[in-house]
Formats: C-alpha cells, structure tokens, sequence
C-alpha cells in the first residue's frame, strides 16, 4: 500500500500539496511534524505534515519527500484549527498562516549555491566583466551563495549573470537545506580525571612550577570549586584566574583539564523565585473581580472597563495567579512591545520564573526556546507575555487570556497576510481551549461595547482611580486666540510654559504628546512652493535633523538634506510641520537646564531600546519625555503630574470613520499618565478648534456621549460593528492597467452585493514602492452570511485572475479594516 501526505507549504497557495512517503515513514509522521520536500524545480522548502493518507493525487504524480526535520510534532492539532480558521476567516492561505505563526528559523528554504564546473578549461578572455568577477571569486572558494553573488559584481538582480554561465557551462548550481536554529552550548571545564587522586594532583602542581600562569589557573580552578556547587564556565575560571585563553587551551591539550559543553536557554530569568505578595484589592477592585468570575461562569467572553490607573493590573494578576495556581497557562497580550518592558518586571515580582515573554524584538533563537518550553508545558513558560504573535505560540492547556488595552489598533496586522485582529483571533483561541478571555481598556473599543449592550460579552466597570486620586483636569487652550495675541513661543503656547516653569519647579515630571515623529514633516523652498518628494511614493519627504537628512516613512528611501532648493537653486528653504525632534529642540532651548528625551520608532529601534528610556524615565533621569503614541499605551509612571498634548487636530481631522473614536482614545489615554499616585494631574491640549465636540467629551471623560454619537453615525452609514467591512486592494506598476483592473473588480461586486460597495477610490497615497494603489470598500448587511460573502468574492476573483491583462495586478483583502 503506497501512503502520501498533505502539507502545508510557507507560500501564498490557496491548496495543500501531496508528497509520497513509505511505510516506515508513515509510522514515523503525524500532523504538526515538519519535513523538507522538493518544490518546483529545483527548490526545497520546509513543510507542516497536515494529513497522512492511502489517496495519490489525480492531477500531478507526487513526489518523495526530502527528509523529516521532527521527531515530535512542532504545532498541535488544536494551533492547526486555529490556523485554519484565521485563513477563512481573513481570507488568506494556510501557508501565509504558518510564515507568520512559526519563528523563522523553522522555516528552512534551500539556498543555491554556486560551484565551479572542474572539467571546463575557461579562456578568461571569452568572459565579460561582470562574469569574470564572478568566476575569480570562485577561484578561491569552493562555492557561493547565489545572494553574496549580487554583492561581488554589485548588482541586485544576478540571474541574467548566473545563466550566461550556465550556458558556457563555467559554473554548476546545487541546492543546499541549512539549520537556522543552533541551541547554546556553554563552556564549562572540569580537572581531567587523570588528576582525581591526591599524588597525581600534587605531582602535576609540583610539574607546572615552571609554568606559573597554568599553575595559576589551576589554583583558580580549586578556589572556585570550593566557593561555588556546581559546574565552573570557562568564562568564570579566565577572571577567577586572570588567565588567558591561550593558557587554558594550553591545560586542555596537555589533558589536564577537560572542557564539555551544557546546552542552556538564552532567556534566563536570573532574579528570585517570585513569591511577592499580591497587593490586596480596594472594594472597587473587589467587586470588578467578582463581576469577572460571573461572566466566566457563564462562559462569556468579559470587558473590564475602568479608567486610567483604577488598578486594572492588580485584577489580571490576581486572575494570573488563580489559573497558575491551577496548573494552567495564561497568555497576557500587549498591543506594544513598549508596554512589556514595565509589566515584565511587576509579573517577575509575583510570579518568578514562571513568566515568559514573546515578541519580535527577541532573537531568531529566542523566540525558537520559548515556543520549545510552551510546547513541552515547561513552568518557567506558564505565563506568556507578549505581543500579537504570542497567539501563535503551541499551548495545550491554556486556561485564561488576557487582552489589555483591547481598543489598540496596533492588535491588527496590516502587512503581510494573515491581516488577523489579534483581539478577535485570541477569542477563537479562548473557544477552542475552553479558556476564559478577558479584555481590559480605559477606553473600549466600538465594536467591544456594542457586543456588551447586546448582551455577547460580560461587562465590569471601575470607575474611579486606585486609591481614590482625582481623574487629572484637562484643560484647553485656543491655538487661534493664542497665535493672535502673539503668546505662542515656537509651537508652545503660553499657557502649557506656565505650566512646564511650574511642574519642573516642583521637582515633578512632564509628558509631551506629538503624533509625528521626525523633525518636519514638509522641507518647501519659499520662493517657488517646491518640497522634495519621494521618487517611489507620492509623499513628501519627511526632514529628521539629527541624521541631516530627508527621509520617506514608506519605503525607507532617504537622501541627504540640500542646500538650495532642487527646482530653482534659491538657498530659501523652510520646514513645514512639527514632530517630535523639533519638539525636543524647542524645549531644550526653552529649558536649556532641563533633561528632555525622545521615545518614537527612531530612539527606539534596539532591542532594549524601549527599556532603556522607560526605566531613565522611571528613575528621573529624565525632567521631561516627548512621544508618539507609543507613550499612550498603560505606562504607569509615578511622579509625572503634566501631560501636554500639542496638536489634537492632526489627530481629529484625519480620513477615516474611527478618527473621533481613535482621537478620543489616544487623548484620554495620554491624559491618564498624569497624576497616578496622590497629587491631582493636569492635562492641556493645544487645538485652533477647542470647541470641537470630541474634545468636550475628553475634557469631562464622557466615553457614553462619544458611544452613543459614534454608534448612531455608523447606523446612519453601515458602518461596524452595524455593518462589518472587507476593503480590497488593488496593486500595480501600471496606472492604467490598475484603473481598469480595479474598475471591473468593482462592477462584478455590483451586480452581486449591489449599493454597498464603495469605490473604487485612490487611497490619500496612491503610490507606495512605485506600486499604484486602489481601494475598493465591501459593506456586509449582518444578515448575510459572512462565507457565502467571502465565496461570492473568490467566484469573482477567479474570473479576474482568467483576464491576462490583469494578472499581474495584486488583490488585497482586508476583513474588518481598521
């Protein structure tokens, strides 16, 4: 009996392939198992085993797989579900799932490798340039990587290069698999077991008189062994000893001391073993507590709606520590890799090494140990903290999740595929698991609270702040009145300076809120209007001083900053705009004594970046902090009592139908830094327009009067969560091509889900990469069934992908678009 598996390869391929495999292999697979398999011509992928069966396929005859890469299953059958649903659901492929679920290191690619062709005599004078350089190159290494080859001959595209070989028959490719994942081995070193006895141990000191640095070491050696239990590195014996490493290379030849190696994590929890006593709750915290354990007795998903620092965190941990007392897994999700930084510290406290963290700022190898000690249910991986990718991770007894600061638009993945809503997925999850979800904000989402008022969710209010601390008094200044009476100094009103001069005097500290990093958005020459645009994008240039240059948020292309301007050679040149480097530098011209820092993507680009700034500021290293929105995500920061918030109209009069619920949730959550522990808070916002309803609502903490306004325009529009949404994208190089592709696409979607389709409409920058875009927004009535929707879709999209002229045009889709 021939037996074959179904796999699911890391390529955006709606189908799974079938690979043949004998008997003993047969016994050897199971689902979740990953081997490497051969795949078009001549490339060799690492596959995910989802089936095994007896059924050969009818199209293609299937080949051998490659080799198995596991002796045990790497994703359970219950992440396979989980998968499979965010693939339906979001409308990509099981393979887009499994790229972006598993570290990369399990995701081996064959590399092609370039050789020498041994049995060709070459006439180098038959050879151009390009090729010369590459068969020198091969002169003196037994082969080449295909992508070092592009920086030999300084080319990116290598492939015309590489053929013109083939054909003169210079060179040979070979297809080569290479482990990603290498364990960390340490050092350690022990004496040899020659030296065990007493008389040997005397007659080697007595022989290594003459070598005083070995028998230096050696001492160390004892020394260590007496002071410490346990295995000495050999990091530790170099300083013990103030020995060389050439010394103890020289001791391990001659066989007096032996080196082994010990395989060991790379994320070591070094502080104690937790046990910290868990503050006790107030009578508010108590109540919200009970509230949650009813909703889950009813098996309903809950919100924990409570403003900013009421204690949200003490609640979580008092759940942690229920469900870790269980035996259970808990995964507690952060929508910024920011907000791990201070939590990490307060769950070590409680919980010690039971806590592990996953994210994207660690390691390649990192992240592979922690997916390991969840899949082998090791404790010191019992809570995982982490963002959106930790939903990924393999848990097989997960008892609780919990979502903080649900409302966050940094939960939804935008590029690439799967473009899940961390939020949603970890629902699913929730349900699959049997676990009890949580979800926690000051300021909840739309959709979140309209599924409480029809009853879907469980709902628990804290509304007053821990320890009974006034919520902070915001205050609004008219930017127009200021501007008039000339009390603006550079983009600071009056008012916010008394309110700096006074903060700082106080030994207190400030947050300066500005959602645009950079210097200037805008570098225009005043005499002929000119800004430098990007050459891929259809943006402007945005100016970051401390580099001198201009550089385009897109794509990442940068050129210096010019002198004159490039359109007509008149050196009068003025930026447009402000971010937060011009921020920093008004203010350290305003308080020359005063100690500012930066904290947006530019400072913060390190691993321990974001560490770096919060523990400053934490520790008062710092007078005063200038931000992006990272600074709006749950930091608890003790002595901070002034928040300024320099211009709310870039926030509210942004193209979108969440810009007054988006604007309202990022003032009031900045607002919430200020004044957590017993001194009342203050908060300004600068605006040309104070009367603006959303900022009313802020200013009185009104989240009911910005619902009910929010929920009654998206009925009046078919907007979510009355209406859900799915924006398709259309992508091309080609302006014309795109505009009929798209055009068409629409059309067809016309004549099926008829007046509830928008577009299709340019995006406000329709270029991205030298990539012309185009949207197309898909209204879908409640009472439709999502699936059929989504199969009415793909029937058009397959009837577009037959036209030839537009299949090079890339479709997008994007369910639920934020």
């Amino acid at each position: 009996m021939q037996y074959f598996i179904n796999v699911v390869l890391p390529i955006p391929l709606e189908r799974l392939f079938t690979y043949s495999i004998s008997k003993a292999e047969a016994e050897l697979l199971s689902p979740g198992i990953r081997v490497t398999v051969p795949f078009g011509k001549s490339k060799i992928y690492s596959a995910l085993v989802y089936e095994i069966h007896t059924r050969p396929p009818e199209v293609y005859e299937a080949k051998e797989i490659h080799e198995i890469l596991d002796q045990q299953p790497v994703v359970n059958p219950l992440q396979l579900q989980h998968w499979k649903w965010i693939a339906e659901y979001y409308m990509c492929t099981l393979g887009e799932v499994f790229r972006t679920a598993v570290p990369s290191a399990f995701l081996l690619e064959s590399e092609t490798l370039v050789l020498k062709n041994q049995e060709v005599n070459v006439n180098e004078n038959d050879l151009k340039d390009d090729e010369f350089l590459v068969y020198e190159a091969l002169q003196y290494q037994s082969f080449i990587k295909a992508n070092e080859i592009s920086a030999i001959v300084d080319r990116k595209n290598v492939l015309p290069i590489l053929n013109r070989l083939l054909k003169k028959n210079i060179i040979r490719l070979r297809e080569e698999v290479y482990e990603r994942y290498k364990p960390k081995l340490v050092r350690y070193v022990k004496l040899g077991d020659a030296y065990s006895s007493e008389e040997k141990l005397e007659d080697l000191l007595v022989s290594l008189a003459r070598a005083p640095k070995q028998s230096q070491a050696v001492l160390a050696l004892f020394q260590l062994q007496s002071g410490k239990k346990g295995p000495i590195k050999i990091t530790d014996l170099e300083k013990g000893g103030n020995s060389s490493k050439a010394v103890i290379k020289s001791l391990i030849d001659k066989g007096v001391l032996e080196e082994y190696f010990v395989r060991t994590d790379r994320v070591v929890y070094e502080g104690g073993d937790g046990g910290s006593e868990v503050k006790s709750l107030n009578p508010n915290q108590k109540s919200a507590l009970d509230d949650i354990f009813k909703s889950f007795a009813e098996q309903k998903v809950t919100l924990l709606h409570g403003v900013t620092s009421s204690g949200k965190t003490e609640i979580y941990i008092k759940l942690l520590e229920k469900y870790v007392d269980s035996g259970k897994q808990a995964l507690y999700l952060l929508p910024e890799i920011a907000l791990t930084t201070q939590l990490i510290a307060r769950l070590r406290d409680y919980f010690g090494e039971k806590v592990s963290v996953y994210h994207s700022k660690y390691s390649l190898h990192e992240r592979v140990e922690v997916w390991n000690n969840v899949l082998h249910s090791e404790t010191k991986a019992q809570i995982i903290i982490g963002a959106r990718s930790a939903l990924f991770l393999p848990y097989s007894d997960l008892g609780l999740i919990i979502v903080d600061e649900e409302h966050e638009n940094s939960f939804k993945q935008f590029d690439p595929a799967p473009r899940y809503h961390a939020r949603d997925a970890a629902i699913v999850l929730g349900n699959l698991h049997g676990a009890h979800v949580l979800l926690g904000s000051a300021t909840p989402s739309v959709e979140s609270f309209y599924n409480v008022q029809t009853g879907k969710f469980g709902y628990t209010t804290i509304n007053r702040r821990f320890g009974n601390v006034l919520m902070p008094d915001i205050e609004l200044v008219d930017l127009k009145e200021q501007t008039r009476k000339r009390k603006m100094k550079g983009h600071f009103s009056e008012r916010l300076l008394e309110e700096i001069t006074e903060t700082l005097d106080a030994k207190e500290q400030i947050i300066i809120f500005q959602n645009r990093r950079g210097y200037a958005p805008i570098v225009e020459c005043t005499t002929c209007g000119h800004s430098p645009q990007c050459p891929n994008c259809d943006v402007s240039l945005t100016y970051h001083q401390y580099r001198k240059q201009l550089r385009c948020h897109y794509c990442g292309y940068h050129m210096a900053l010019q002198e004159t301007c490039q359109a007509c050679g008149s050196p009068t040149l003025d930026t447009k705009g402000f971010g937060t480097e011009q921020i920093q530098e008004e203010l350290q011209k305003l308080f020359p004594s005063t100690r500012t820092a930066r904290m947006d993507l530019d400072t913060t680009r390190g691993k321990h970046g974001y560490e770096k700034i919060i523990t400053a500021f934490e520790q008062q290293e710092i007078d005063i902090l200038v931000g992006t929105q990272m600074l709006t995500k749950g930091l608890d920061f003790r002595n901070v009592n002034l928040v300024g918030i320099m211009n709310a109209d870039s926030l509210l009069n942004f193209p979108d139908y969440r810009a007054h619920e988006r604007a309202f949730q990022l003032m009031t959550q900045v607002a919430g830094r200020a004044g957590r522990t017993k001194k009342r808070g203050k908060v300004i916002i600068q605006s040309y327009n104070p009367y603006h309803q959303i900022l009313k609502q802020v200013s009185t903490n009104d989240y009911g009067g910005m619902y009910s306004e929010q929920i009654y325009e998206r009925e009046q529009y078919k907007y979510p969560p009355i209406n859900r949404i799915i924006k398709i994208t259309f992508k091309h190089k080609n302006f014309n091509v795109l505009n009929e592709a798209a055009e068409w696409f629409a059309r067809s979607l016309r004549n099926v889900f008829g007046e509830n389709v928008l577009g299709p409409e340019y995006p406000p920058i329709a270029r991205i990469r030298n990539q012309y875009l185009k949207n197309v927004l898909l209204k879908i009535n409640r009472q439709w069934t999502l699936s059929q929707t989504k199969e009415g879709i793909k029937r058009i999209e397959k009837s577009f992908n037959a036209i030839s002229q537009y299949r090079g045009v890339r479709v997008i889709y994007n369910v639920d678009h934020i």
